[in-house]
């Protein structure tokens, strides 16, 4: 018997593999092959359905308390690795059926009660044999009972057969009862240990009953078992004797058998000598048959062939042959739009007979024939001939189209009239030779070269015509006042109003310019990208946007996107980018429309002119065109408005840099006091640059700000320190004016906001530097007095300062004497002193209070030194000076 696949280690190791990550125990795997049947018709036995081998691995796992079965189908993957295909729990299986029409008994059927459905035929298993069989459904119903504790139904099959084939091939281990709570199920019988040995009883029940009854008849004794012995040997010698003795007495009998044999043996010689004679006659026959049989086969496989090969030559010629008409027009007929569609033909025509004597249309074996090769030549003559016709024509035409628009001053922006470009005659007169044109690519994709050349030269002359005129005339019909540049300079005025004209239609027309060309270089270059044929994603799709608003085209969609042709080769659809198609397109679009940039940068010079501010709003246009255009084959419009965006961010520098060289100058003025005159204006400026910012323009505006306080800042801090007397009075007078300018700014604008807490920081520092000159200049005495002491704290212990030469309660007496007697005079000259040097009025009560309450934390400060040190001296207290404080 061969060796079972349920004892393949391999196989176990296998399983074991592609169900690692489940972590269930593997109990027995086995080759099965798959087929399809229907309950209750297993007559069919899976004739309709090819078997597929399968492998049945059945496992355990334990979860908790409890033991969870499942029957595992697992399928061959094209390496060769076994791979999960199916997965069954044991406990749903309600049935087992044996298909009783298959002789052999190796197949059978699983039911499951939440898989059975009538429309799906249930997966029949068949086995190498029954001992297999009986392996697999014996594991099955040993797993159930042991498990779940109970058993599937099971028809088709004898239990009583069942149990006694399990009987006769029992395992060779013995089976240990372990409870199934500690594991998985150890009481169905593991495969690995399942080496199964057919044992047979060495004698028969009837042959042990004759033994007894013969050991009966000797009557002996428990200690006779020698004499039993020598018994025994006598009578099988005795036996022996007689068997001989019967032998001999039959010797005639097998005289008379062996000369029948012989007879018969001479019967057979005769019979094998006439067959021999037979077959060497039927084999010179059946050659003869078959020469005959092979001449016959030969003649009709030549005539087959010599049929074959007159309709191949047929089809060959008629291949070969060029019609009269296609080669008229690929020779000399006229490229007239009349004549269009028969030059279409005899390109088409022309196309398919190249493609035809190429492999793998054409047979190898017919390459090297002389009239194929004389055809291909003529062929490719026919090629370059209609090539350079076609290509010649197309040149002069794009130059002649050109021409005759540019030499039509209706086409143009005129004085007085705006005239928006209008392509879509042009674009119709070139529709016509589209589908020429994708003929002379297919042809000679070489050709193409020039035809580009040739078309964007001619038609960037059309464009920067256009650009100029429109531009031209955009400036002279925008009527608006030029503002002065100077914004910062110390010697305007500051109560001058400046830059209050209007000038929002500076920033119109810039708008305009865009809103009219920028969606016609985008479809300029959408039309030229499939005009001439490049292997590019559309520019701009179908009714799409061109620049994130709708196009002022729409009547004319049709026009500016679909060409009206198909691709002739499907093969040039492709969807993916072309890398070099793209380099090419973008070098090709660079000669269409290099020069118009041009005119858009004389509208941003003119615009920076009249008011520089407005380059914030055109920078916030430009943005928005930018991040409408999304296509990666317009590639040189993105270049177009990203050098419009970098010319406009340039001149507002310019236009910084020149406000920062203007509050730089005012360095160099006469000593100055109060408020400079940059502050009030500056906000002024941001006021107005906050109304010109639209979409991105915000990073540039707060680019700015950033410059132009950090050089206001660095600028008041040296006019400060020219005049150190009146340094903190000249910076706390400008903060103070700063904060209040930027106010209402700074609670919209965090970067403004950014500054305008430094400044607040500023002015209290400065605050607090000129009060504390102002307290210690009136007091002085008394505030050194305090220093004093407080600097010998950190050397001797405080009883001892009293005892210090100079710091004696006798000099304390002196200082409060001098210092504090007519301290309401003192407090009063404090008061004018500070409202002598402030310009700002409206800073001195809160000053004053900063002032008061300054004085009255280093008072008190004192107080408590006095108390601590000179416990027996008298000052006057904290709250009296509080109250006399406040009475002021």
């Amino acid at each position: 018997m061969a060796k079972s696949s349920a004892d393949d280690e391999e196989l176990r190791r296998a399983c074991e593999a592609a169900l690692e990550s489940t972590k269930q125990k593997i109990v027995m795997s086995i080759r099965v092959a798959k087929s399809r049947g229907i309950w209750g018709k297993t007559g069919k036995l899976g004739r309709s359905h090819t078997a597929k081998p399968r492998v049945i691995a059945i496992s355990t796992k334990a979860k908790g308390q409890r033991t969870k079965a499942f029957l595992h189908v697992l399928k061959y993957s094209t390496g060769g690795v076994l791979e999960p295909a199916k997965l069954y729990k044991l406990k749903h299986l309600s049935k087992v059926e044996v298909v009783t029409n298959d002789p052999s008994g190796c197949t059978f059927m699983l039911g499951f009660d939440n898989l059975r459905s009538q429309s799906v035929a249930p997966p029949q298993w068949t086995m190498r044999n029954v001992d297999d069989r009986n392996r697999v459904l014996l594991c099955i119903l040993n797993i159930c009972k042991d498990v779940l504790g109970r058993l599937p139904k099971v028809v088709g099959i004898d239990v009583v057969e069942m149990a006694l084939w399990a009987k006769e091939n029992t395992p060779t281990f013995t089976k240990q009862h372990t409870n199934l709570q500690d594991g998985p199920v150890s009481a169905a019988v593991e495969e690995r240990e399942m080496k199964v040995t057919v044992e047979r009883e060495l004698v028969s029940q009837a042959e042990e009953e004759d033994m007894e009854a013969l050991l009966g008849t000797y009557v002996m004794g428990i200690g006779e078992a020698e004499a039993f012995s020598e018994r025994l040997k006598r009578e099988v010698q005795a036996l022996e004797a007689a068997n001989v003795h019967a032998i001999l007495e039959n010797e005639p009998l097998i005289d008379e058998v062996l000369q029948g044999l012989e007879a018969a043996t001479s019967c057979v010689e005769d019979m094998d000598e006439w067959l021999g004679i037979f077959n060497l006659k039927l084999r010179h026959m059946r050659e003869d048959i078959e020469s005959i049989e092979s001449r016959n086969n030969k003649l009709e496989m030549q005539s087959v062939n010599n049929k074959a090969l007159i309709e191949e030559l047929d089809k060959l010629l008629e291949r070969l042959r060029i019609p009269s008409e296609y080669a008229a027009s690929l020779t000399g007929g006229s490229f007239d739009e009349a004549r269009m569609l028969q030059n279409i033909e005899a390109c088409e025509w022309l196309t398919n007979a190249l493609r035809g004597l190429e492999a793998p249309n054409l047979d190898p074996s017919y390459a090297n024939m002389r009239a194929v090769k004389e055809k291909r030549a003529e062929l490719d003559k026919l090629k370059t001939t209609f090539v350079r016709r076609a290509s010649e024509f197309l040149r002069n035409y794009f130059t002649s189209l050109v021409d005759f628009m540019i030499s039509d001053k209706s086409y143009f922006s005129q004085r007085g009239q705006l005239k928006r470009p209008d392509h879509a005659d042009l674009r119709y007169k070139c529709r016509t030779y589209a589908r020429l044109l994708q003929h002379l690519k297919s042809l000679d994709k070489n050709c193409l070269g020039s035809l580009r050349k040739a078309y964007c030269t001619s038609l960037n002359l059309l464009l920067r015509r256009e650009a100029r005129e429109f531009a031209n005339e955009l400036r002279a019909s925008t009527k608006a006042s030029r503002n002065p540049t100077v914004w910062l300079e110390g010697s305007v005025g500051s109560n001058q109003n400046v830059n209050s004209a209007d000038t929002s239609t500076v920033s119109d027309a810039y708008a305009k310019m865009l809103t009219i060309f920028i969606p016609l270089l985008v479809d300029e270059s959408s039309f030229f990208a499939h005009f001439m044929c490049f292997e590019v994603p559309a520019l701009v799709p179908p009714g799409g946007l061109a620049n994130g608003n709708k196009s002022a085209h729409d009547e004319d969609d049709a026009n500016y996107d679909d060409l009206g042709i198909m691709d002739i080769d499907e093969n040039d659809n492709k969807a993916g980018k072309n890398t070099g198609e793209l380099e090419a397109l973008n070098e090709s679009l660079h000669d269409l429309l290099d020069g118009i940039q041009e005119d858009f940068y004389a509208v941003v010079d003119w615009a920076y002119k009249i008011d520089p501010l407005r380059c914030i709003s055109m920078h916030g246009i430009t943005e928005r065109y930018i991040s409408g255009q999304k296509a990666d084959a317009a590639g040189f419009v993105r270049i177009l408005l990203d050098d419009l965006e970098s010319r406009i961010s340039t001149q507002f520098s310019r236009f910084v840099d020149e406000a920062c060289h203007q509050i730089e100058r005012n360095e160099r003025n006469v000593r100055q006091l109060g408020v400079l005159s940059y502050i009030p204006r500056f906000a002024t400026l941001a006021t107005r640059m906050e109304q010109y910012i639209q979409g991105q323009s915000r990073d540039l505006v707060d680019q700015a700000y950033a410059k132009f306080v950090t050089t206001m800042f660095l600028t008041l801090d040296k006019i400060a320190k020219a005049d150190l007397k009146y340094e903190d009075i000249m910076l706390l007078e400008n903060y103070a004016a700063f904060q209040n300018s930027l106010y209402d700014l700074a609670n919209m604008v965090p970067t403004l906001a950014k500054f305008y807490h430094e400044a607040s920081e500023s002015y209290e520092q400065a605050c607090t530097r000129h009060i504390n000159v102002i307290i210690f200049y009136q007091f002085e005495r008394l505030f050194q007095f305090v220093r004093r002491i407080e600097d010998l704290m950190y050397t001797i212990p405080p009883e001892e300062i009293a005892f210090q030469l100079g710091l004696s309660k006798m000099d304390l007496r002196k200082v409060v004497k001098s210092s504090l007697s007519g301290v309401d005079k003192s407090i009063s000259a404090m008061y004018k002193r500070l409202q002598k040097n402030l310009t700002s009025e409206e800073l001195l009560p809160s000053l004053w209070d900063k002032c008061k309450k300054e004085f009255l934390d280093k008072y008190e400060s004192f107080a408590q030194l006095v108390a601590k040190i000179y416990p027996s001296e008298n000052v006057p207290s904290v709250s009296e000076m509080r109250d006399l404080l406040a009475s002021m």
